[in-house]
């Protein structure tokens, strides 16, 4: 065995190349064609997965908050028990990600953004884990608009580096953390 990791499935292929079709060149580009080429499956291949663009852009946004959802349940385990876990888990979540999450994010951004442009209604997914991220965080004690406030500067950060509209400086991210931290 040569310690190589398996090919991936058509369905992961097709749901890659849909990630790398919408990031490349946007919603209109994404097309049962393109994706089929783009995943190295016959058009009939594709089909046997996914019926419609629909079906493709719904398959992206499963398997994005079922990968969401794990993530921050494995930061949440990684966190130390206590009062107001799940909001400290969730400052981890948003503070302390590896370089490498950056790419995950600007997927998860494409995605979102191809999602709600098709039908808004293929966000609900997504909604709905960070609703089981909300009530967590209310489970453990914290005051709802604090939760509240914590998640919304979580989003906006996420939405800063989405839209490239001037994420903070390194710099600064301690000082936005210690006031978020204070929520608690």
């Amino acid at each position: 065995m040569d310690g190589s990791l398996p090919a991936p499935d058509a369905r992961t292929r097709i749901l890659d190349a849909v990630e790398a079709i919408v990031m490349a060149r946007g919603v209109p580009a994404l097309t049962l064609e393109a994706a089929a080429r783009e995943a190295g499956v016959s058009k009939g291949g594709l089909l046997y997965h996914f019926a419609s663009k629909e079906a493709l852009l719904a398959g992206a946004l499963n398997r994005l908050a079922e990968h969401v959802e794990a993530d921050y349940h494995r930061v949440l385990a990684e966190t130390p028990e206590g009062r107001h876990r799940a909001a400290r888990a969730l400052l981890a979540w948003t503070f302390e990600h590896p370089e490498a999450v950056c790419a995950q994010h600007d997927r998860a951004g494409a995605i979102f953004l191809a999602a709600h442009h098709n039908d808004p209604a293929l966000m609900d997914p997504i909604r709905a884990v960070f609703r089981r991220i909300r009530t967590l965080m209310m489970a453990d004690g914290l005051d709802r608009g604090r939760a509240l406030a914590i998640m919304a500067a979580s989003d906006g950060l996420f939405a800063e580096r989405l839209f490239r509209k001037g994420e903070p400086p390194p710099e600064d991210l301690p000082g936005i953390r210690a006031a978020l931290e204070a929520l608690l």
